[in-house]
């Protein structure tokens, strides 16, 4: 048994490309460049959705700087008024060694869940997220945030449930529109509705 995993672990190790490992100043610079690559996301937002899946919903996004860049994000589908229907939460943080963001949800009683990585493409960011884990139906997502202004986003998912073989374009979408500024504290996410 243990020869067996010797064995496994030196083919994993064999076929995964090393990283070259970056110096101090290297990781320093690439978190400088990349960390206010989700800014935009900070405030309160009001969104309207379309889903392949569930039709046509609203709902609220806030979103919080907690600490060295790291964002925080709170997602609510709403239904009669005060009412949340879903909510999600979101921990956004870089990983300069890996130049890359890197995401971790959470939804009631489900635990940790939805990992992904993203990056910045110019004006847009990329995110690629697993959804369902441990479930009989996980789905990967390819999501893309764009025509991102001060007051407005769009956001458009493709989703595979076949690892990626094949995609269903647009599986949803959101338009966003600003309606507060970046909240000053973590606990302003889970305000009551008005």
């Amino acid at each position: 048994m243990q020869i067996a995993l010797s064995i496994v672990m030196t083919v994993l190790a064999l076929a995964s490309p090393a990283t070259p490992e970056k110096t101090r100043e290297q990781m320093k610079a690439s978190l400088e460049t990349h960390k206010g690559d989700f800014d935009y996301l900070l405030g309160d937002w009001e969104f309207t959705a379309v889903s392949q899946q569930w039709g046509k919903f609203r709902g609220r996004w806030s979103a919080v700087r907690i600490s060295d860049g790291v964002i925080l994000d709170e997602y609510r589908i709403l239904g009669d008024p005060g009412e949340t229907i879903y909510a999600t939460r979101t921990l956004r943080a870089y990983n300069a060694p890996q130049d890359q963001w890197e995401l971790v949800s959470t939804d009631t009683g489900t635990g940790l869940q939805k990992l992904g990585t993203a990056h910045r493409e110019g004006s847009e960011m990329r995110i690629e997220q697993k959804f369902g884990y441990g479930t009989s139906n996980p789905s990967t997502w390819r999501i893309h945030y764009y025509n991102i202004g001060a007051d407005h986003f769009s956001w458009a998912a493709d989703r595979s449930t076949d690892n990626g073989k094949t995609w269903t374009k647009d599986f949803q979408t959101i338009e966003a529109h600003r309606i507060g500024a970046a909240p000053t504290a973590v606990w302003a996410l889970t305000k009551p509705e008005k």
